[in-house]
């Protein structure tokens, strides 16, 4: 039987919180946070990042909106959507794996100090904690996409970025991108930027 070929897009973007180009500092990458969607739309995807858009401290495993979620608080976030073609068989093993995290979301947290193995270039693990790229990674090694000679622990959102399997769609800003439903973007409030100050910047010192 022929095995049909499916898509998986991966949305790369920058918020500008202080976790994010604290990590641009080190890395010098254009994007540093990385999730996993089932469609175009991007009415379906997940990561690893804040579970309240309101609280920093609070993150784990979760399903992202693009509309009432944290990319509503930060409404300059700018994004590079990418996809990658996959057989039907490894398109089926990302979908269950993905339920089985949603499943258990509350069993998860978020792996900070992963991020220090990352630029010391030495994996550190958690049980049932990762950081975006991280479980992102791990979830197209378990479905059989094995891209990285890297273990998922030290793959960046760049490593996405950078590899040939994967194919541009869009890059700009996210409330930008033309497939996201306009109906959605008119009830979504405009926020005026305001210079964070320090006791309130250290309050973001984590996920998106």
């Amino acid at each position: 039987m022929e095995n049909k070929e499916k898509v998986i897009y991966i949305l790369l973007t920058d918020t500008g919180t202080l976790l994010n180009r604290i990590i641009k500092w080190f890395t010098d990458a254009p994007y540093n946070h990385v999730s996993l969607a089932f469609d175009d739309k991007l009415e379906e995807v997940y990561s690893f990042g804040r579970k309240q858009p309101r609280n920093p401290l609070i993150a784990g495993f979760v399903k992202e909106d693009v509309y009432t979620g944290t990319y509503r608080y930060f409404q300059n976030t700018r994004c590079l959507l990418l996809k990658i073609n996959v057989t039907e068989d490894e398109f089926y093993n990302i979908r269950e794996i993905i339920r089985y995290f949603d499943s258990n979301k509350d069993r998860y947290s978020y792996n900070l100090i992963g991020l220090l193995g990352v630029l010391f270039h030495h994996p550190v693990g958690r049980k049932n904690a990762y950081f975006c790229s991280q479980f992102v990674a791990e979830v197209f090694q378990r479905s059989g996409l094995d891209l990285w000679n890297l273990p998922p622990g030290l793959v960046t959102p760049n490593d996405f970025f950078m590899h040939h399997s994967f194919e541009i769609i869009y890059e700009g800003k996210l409330y930008e991108y033309p497939l996201l439903l306009t109906e959605m973007l008119i009830n979504v409030p405009k926020r005026r930027l305001t210079n964070t100050r320090p006791v309130a910047a250290l309050k973001k010192l984590l996920p998106l």
